[in-house]
């Protein structure tokens, strides 16, 4: 019982991380117009969020899945890439790697969960703070541009009818910077973002 609470609170704490961080993405790379985004209050920070047009359903309709698989341990990755809308070319591919780590039943890693919670927020703080960051390293997006959303899971999870198949949009001859990791008490994210050389 204990496990399955826990997991079930990971679960919507990292879904709710990926939810930030696409609209994080989105608006600092200048996919959508800024008149799409809102400002909101999370982690003890000021964030951009959609609030207009099919974005934010969109975005919303991704992280209830996203809940469901982590929660079953099915997910392994998500990745937002970013095309140009003119050649199709693969600019940008932003990974988050998710993983289980193992829940000892001791009184001490129960003992430590708030403590781990208030750690938490702090290294989403720092990832979010990266992403903001991201316009000083990054190629400068001077083109319309459009997005899709990856995601990869366990073979065995059923799929919802409206998502497809895709190729991986792999980025030839591309550079990675890496970001920074959270961890919840049941698992963990690394994130790194990949982009292509001018």
């Amino acid at each position: 019982m204990e496990r399955s609470i826990a997991l079930k609170g990971s679960a919507s704490r990292i879904a709710e991380f990926f939810g930030y961080a696409l609209n994080s993405i989105l608006y600092q790379r200048g996919v959508y117009p800024p008149e799409t985004f809102s400002f909101v209050s999370k982690y003890g920070m000021s964030m951009m969020v959609a609030t207009r047009g099919d974005l934010s359903g969109y975005i919303s309709s991704i992280l209830v899945q996203l809940e469901n698989w982590i929660e079953n341990e099915a997910l392994q990755r998500v990745v937002l890439v970013i095309t140009s809308c003119d050649t199709n070319a693969v600019l940008e591919r932003w990974t988050f790697v998710t993983s289980n780590r193992s829940l000892n039943r001791t009184d001490e890693l129960y003992e430590q969960r708030e403590e781990s919670t208030a750690n938490t927020y702090k290294e989403i703080q720092a990832i979010i703070r990266q992403i903001t960051a991201s316009v000083t390293f990054l190629p400068v997006l001077d083109e319309t541009c459009s997005f899709e959303v990856l995601v990869y899971t366990d073979s065995v999870v059923s799929v919802p009818d409206k998502w497809e198949e895709s190729d991986p949009l792999i980025i030839a001859n591309s550079m990675a910077v890496r970001l920074r990791s959270f961890s919840t008490s049941t698992h963990k994210v690394d994130a790194n973002v990949a982009y292509r050389q001018e």
